[in-house]
């Protein structure tokens, strides 16, 4: 599948999703009808989502997209060979660091050397996506938990660490006060099992461009 290419449809579980969540979360029904046709949109590759997701460590949304335009230009056409050719120098001009380029040429790398391990993802449980994935270096949960969400369209999928994440909720239930991930869990509790699509509404609710990896 082409890095560019996009789903045109909201995923199958999201219209049950939203009425759930609407009926047993007022701030959350309320949220989820300020952003009304708007829904999750996936590139269903595991591959670029990962890509993606490394590029836009610790730096915001708006930063990322520019890093990733760049780095498109250097990649092209975006594959596990193609990246795996490519050295730190050739993506010395795309405002990655150092040791993202490290990563996504390991990235790269570890697909290409293992041509199955996209496909074999598909049949297995969220933990175990998550522990296939944070075999390649530069993998942390976080960035496995994007995949989860992004390419796997996995509906229950709940990334504490995610720094968006935790100020929607602070904002929306706590009026700005800090909360803690294992406060956070807790109040998600009643989300399940549809923590993914609150996970990306909260988002949306902080940015008038939804997220996207």
């Amino acid at each position: 599948m082409s890095p560019d290419s996009r789903a045109t449809k909201a995923p199958t579980f999201w219209r049950s999703a939203c009425g759930a969540l609407s009926r047993a979360d007022p701030v959350m029904a309320a949220i989820i009808a300020q952003h009304r046709g708007s829904f999750l949109v996936s590139r269903g590759d595991v591959f670029t989502t990962l890509a993606r997701a490394i590029v836009g460590q610790q730096i915001s949304v708006k930063a990322a997209a520019a890093v990733w335009t760049r780095f498109l230009k250097v990649a092209h056409p975006l594959s596990p060979g193609r990246l795996a050719t490519l050295t730190t120098n050739d993506l010395e001009d795309c405002g990655l660091s150092g040791r993202k380029r490290e990563y996504l040429i390991g990235l790269g790398c570890h697909f290409a050397e293992r041509p199955g391990l996209e496909s074999s993802l598909q049949a297995m449980t969220d933990e175990a996506v998550i522990a296939a994935l944070t075999e390649v270096r530069g993998v942390g949960r976080w960035t496995a938990e994007m995949v989860l969400i992004f390419a796997l369209l996995r509906p229950d999928v709940l990334p504490l660490a995610d720094l968006g994440l935790m100020k929607a909720i602070a904002l929306h239930y706590r009026t700005g006060k800090d909360i803690s991930t294992r406060q956070a869990e807790r109040l998600a509790a009643v989300w399940m099992p549809w923590r993914s699509v609150a996970t990306w509404y909260l988002w949306r609710s902080l940015d008038p461009e939804p997220v996207d990896y």
